[in-house]
């Protein structure tokens, strides 16, 4: 299968007064086309750090990050909103949907970013048959329960077909019944289309919906039970050190 995306001794260190807070501090990783993924780990231990720099939202203080071989973390700001609007999708624990727009209207944002050239019409029809919400389109945010606005949400961010579909932590502000139907979605859009993945979560029940589980601690990948490759790629935990 080929390989999506790589990180390769990925950094982040944050200045928070006169100390250096180190997020990230070497994580190497591959993930192939058409896996669901789950990362996990404690609060603090990097995990948001690492999404939001495999989403193009930030950089990295050094190291690689390869989408299709091509290193994010050495391009421009013009080059990153590429990715983002080309590449990535995103999913936030708040649904971050436009309060005065209809669901259509949200979903219809984010295509119009994209141009019409890339609509996917029949593809989006799909997903909202999927995630059930295909007669919800008419209705605002506030008249949504919040299962069915992180379904908007997540219907938004596949709506022109990205190549990774990034979910930081996409359950955390819904109930359990909900958030099982969401997960249920998840792995059902991974299984339909192939969409490739990436969970972030503090749950340990989301990774029973997942493929793969990379577990997280202090800013370093601690175990990954990567079906694919057939040496160990899990990385080891290292000394701590100022950058």
């Amino acid at each position: 299968m080929k390989i999506l995306l790589e990180t390769i001794e990925l950094r982040k260190t944050y200045k928070v007064g006169k100390i250096n807070v180190e997020a990230l501090r070497g994580v190497s990783m591959r993930v192939r086309e058409g896996e669901l993924t789950a990362i996990m780990g404690p609060s603090g231990c990097g995990k948001s750090s690492l999404m939001h720099i495999l989403g193009a939202m930030t950089k990295p203080s050094s190291g690689k990050v390869l989408i299709d071989g091509n290193d994010i973390a050495r391009m421009n700001d013009s080059e990153l909103t590429g990715v983002r609007r080309d590449r990535v999708g995103f999913v936030f624990q708040k649904f971050n949907l436009l309060p005065t727009l209809t669901a259509r209207a949200n979903i219809d944002v984010a295509r119009h970013i994209h141009g019409s050239k890339n609509n996917h019409d029949g593809y989006l029809a799909e997903i909202l048959q999927l995630l059930m919400i295909e007669d919800k389109m008419g209705r605002k945010p506030s008249e949504l329960s919040g299962g069915e606005q992180q379904r908007v949400a997540i219907a938004r961010a596949l709506a022109c077909k990205p190549a990774i579909l990034l979910a930081d932590e996409p359950t955390g502000s819904l109930d359990t019944k909900n958030s099982e139907i969401v997960l249920n979605m998840f792995r059902e859009l991974n299984r339909r289309f192939r969409q490739t993945i990436i969970l972030v979560t503090h749950n340990p029940e989301l990774v029973t919906y997942t493929d793969r589980l990379v577990e997280m601690r202090d800013g370093v990948v601690v175990s990954d039970n990567n079906p694919w490759d057939t040496e160990s790629e899990v990385a080891q935990e290292q000394p701590a050190r100022s950058v």
